[in-house]
């Protein structure tokens, strides 16, 4: 039994937030690392993702009047609230919850968990017809581009669900988690990030084409190798508009396209979350190729345009969950270029690294860590860099293949957040190196991830019998 499992037990003891005389569901969602293409999800492209062992734990226990009751005690350590309760009557439309959420700075956090039963809510109206407590505790560190969100969702949506009798799993879960990200929390997230949670497993790589989530045979990385990550002290934030920006300049740049070719982009909103779409490239720039785009886009697309430009010349923003800001200089041919490359890149390490471990061609490391040092260049060209992200990359290049160090990259949307390097297993005293140094330059001490854990279905959920 897991130690969250036993202090829930305790907890129902004691009467502390549980009832001692009902069941209570557990289940636990892994934070995600994106060894390959931690940007390109929402423009259709494909990425290669690993769980880490830090995740968050979810439980949760029906109540008998229709109240939601929410306890995270680490919140307090922010100076947030951390019990806030909310009725279930309260959950009528996504405006509604949304200034629930925002009424108090200290409660904004429950976004990521209110709108799991608002989802819940409209999805199964004559089922979900009472309250629930729901107690949280996530070791997945916020801020380091590791998806603390997404496995606070995932978690919390496995265990609430089965409080129904709701039992979600693959990819539904992750789809009904995403769209959680993107009404209520106001954060324009692919859905790598939830099902990777969802998915992953422990030892193993998804590969998964986000068209919109087409997950891939799980694949070892070759026996040889190892990653790890580093988390680069500077805050990540999806909601910033490093990311914003980044994002909506791709979807500029898809735009463009379309219009020269004349070709209709048209909302569609049959999915589980709403997006522009179109019949040649099904609303996915990942579906343009490397040389088409060369030939006939990159050179014609504008390097920097204004949203008020923008606006002038290409009419509608084919982003739901971005902003246009009329003053805003977005990057919109080195954003485009990315969506394109980088799913070249992606494919080309995943059956690198599917190949290596087949038939132990050692001779592709050096290859798949220099497509790591591409797409962390791709992503300054984005504008999604970061000095110290910069710095990380640079100390894990002067180590190098001949200490067993092939790669590195900045991760997840950039701007800050964690790096990720591939070496060898043996490579353990380089990649120390790394880290001292690296602490040394920057003055204090970098959190390391290391390993993987199973993902939110494989551990599936827990009930703890009254």
């Amino acid at each position: 039994m897991s130690n969250f499992e036993s202090t829930v037990r305790d907890m129902r003891q004691h009467g502390e937030f549980f009832a001692a005389d009902c069941q209570v569901f557990v289940a636990r969602a892994p934070g995600r690392l994106d060894l390959m293409g931690g940007n390109d999800d929402y423009t259709g492209g494909l990425v290669f993702e690993a769980t880490i062992q830090e995740a968050t734990w979810a439980a949760a226990q029906a109540r008998k009047d229709g109240q939601i009751v929410l306890m995270n005690p680490q919140m307090r350590e922010r100076g947030w609230q951390e019990l806030v309760r909310f009725e279930l009557a309260q959950l009528t439309d996504d405006e509604t919850v949304l200034r629930l959420v925002n009424e108090d700075p200290g409660i904004t956090w429950t976004a990521y968990v209110l709108g799991v039963f608002h989802w819940l809510k409209r999805r199964y109206p004559e089922t979900v017809t009472h309250g629930v407590n729901l107690y949280l505790r996530s070791e997945v560190p916020l801020n380091k581009g590791v998806s603390s969100s997404a496995a606070v969702e995932v978690a919390a949506m496995k265990a609430g669900a089965r409080c129904y009798g709701i039992d979600l799993a693959g990819v539904e879960l992750a789809e009904a988690c995403q769209w959680v990200e993107n009404v209520i929390a106001r954060s324009a997230c692919g859905i790598m990030d939830q099902i990777t949670s969802v998915l992953g497993d422990e030892g193993f790589i998804l590969p998964l084409v986000c068209q919109p989530a087409i997950p891939e045979p799980l694949i070892r990385l070759p026996e040889a190798l190892q990653c790890w990550a580093v988390d680069s002290g500077v805050s990540h934030c999806v909601s910033g508009i490093e990311y914003e920006a980044a994002r909506a300049a791709a979807f500029m740049g898809y735009k463009f396209i379309c219009d020269w070719e004349g070709i209709p982009v048209q909302l569609d909103e049959s999915g589980a979350v709403p997006r522009y779409t179109d019949p040649r490239w099904n609303g996915y720039l990942a579906n343009v190729t490397p040389s088409e785009f060369r030939a006939k886009y990159e050179a014609r697309l504008p390097e920097l345009l204004s949203g008020a430009d923008y606006a002038a010349q290409a009419g509608t923003h084919v982003d739901p969950f971005t902003n246009l800001y009329p003053e805003h200089l977005y990057r919109i041919r080195a954003n485009t270029r990315y969506a394109v490359e980088e799913n070249a890149r992606v494919r080309l390490f995943s059956e690198l690294s599917r190949g290596a471990a087949l038939h132990g061609m050692t001779r592709s490391f050096e290859l798949m860590g220099d497509l790591m040092y591409q797409s962390h260049h791709a992503y300054t060209e984005c504008g999604l860099g970061a000095e110290a992200t910069d710095l990380l990359v640079e100390l894990a290049r002067e180590e190098g293949p001949a200490k067993g160090i092939y790669g590195a990259k900045i991760t997840g949307g950039g701007a800050g957040g964690t790096v990720a390097v591939l070496g060898l297993k043996s490579a353990g005293e380089a990649f120390g190196r790394i880290v001292r140094r690296y602490g040394a330059l920057r003055g204090f001490e970098p959190y390391v991830f290391e390993g993987s854990s199973i993902g939110a279905d494989k551990f599936g959920v827990t009930i703890l019998e009254a």
